[in-house]
C-alpha cells in the first residue's frame, strides 16, 4: 500500500480549507489588538515571537519579546513537557505573535489545546504591532 494515494473512501466530508480552519481557531480565541497586547503585556503577559529568525532579520524585532519559534512551541509552555520553559504554566497568559496574524491563530489554538486557557494573539501580528514602535 502506497502512503501516496488516498484510501478510496476518502471524499470531501470531513475536510477543511484552511480558511475554515482559521476562522474555527479565531472563533475560539479572544483576540487582541496591537494596543491591548501592549496594555496586557504591561500586566505579565507574555509575549511570545513565533516568526522564523529570517523573517525577524528583515521585518525586525519587539524588544522584550520571547522568541520562539512556532516548531517548539507547544514543548516549550506545556507544563507537562520535559522541555518547557520555567515559566510555563496552564494560567499563564500568552500572547503569539507573528508577522500578519494568521499563524498566530493557529498557534494560540494549539496551545490551548494543551490547557493554557489564556493563550491568544495580536490581530494584525507583528506588521500591526510595529505601528505602535
Amino acid at each position: 500500500m502506497s502512503i501516496l494515494v488516498p484510501p478510496a473512501t476518502t471524499t470531501r466530508t470531513g475536510r477543511k480549507t484552511i480558511h475554515e480552519v482559521l476562522e474555527s481557531a479565531r472563533g475560539r480565541l479572544q483576540r487582541l489588538t496591537p494596543a491591548q497586547a501592549r496594555i496586557l503585556w504591561g500586566t505579565g503577559a507574555v509575549v511570545v515571537d513565533i516568526r522564523p529568525a529570517a523573517q525577524r532579520d528583515v521585518e525586525g524585532d519587539l524588544p522584550g519579546a520571547l522568541l520562539i519559534e512556532r516548531n517548539v512551541l507547544e514543548w516549550r509552555f506545556d507544563p507537562a513537557s520535559d522541555a518547557a520553559l520555567p515559566i510555563a504554566s496552564y494560567d499563564l497568559p500568552v500572547i503569539v505573535l507573528c508577522q500578519e496574524g494568521y499563524t498566530s491563530s493557529l498557534a494560540a489554538v494549539a496551545l490551548q489545546d494543551l490547557g493554557v486557557w489564556r493563550a491568544t494573539d495580536v490581530i494584525g501580528g507583528y506588521a500591526a504591532w510595529r505601528s505602535l514602535l
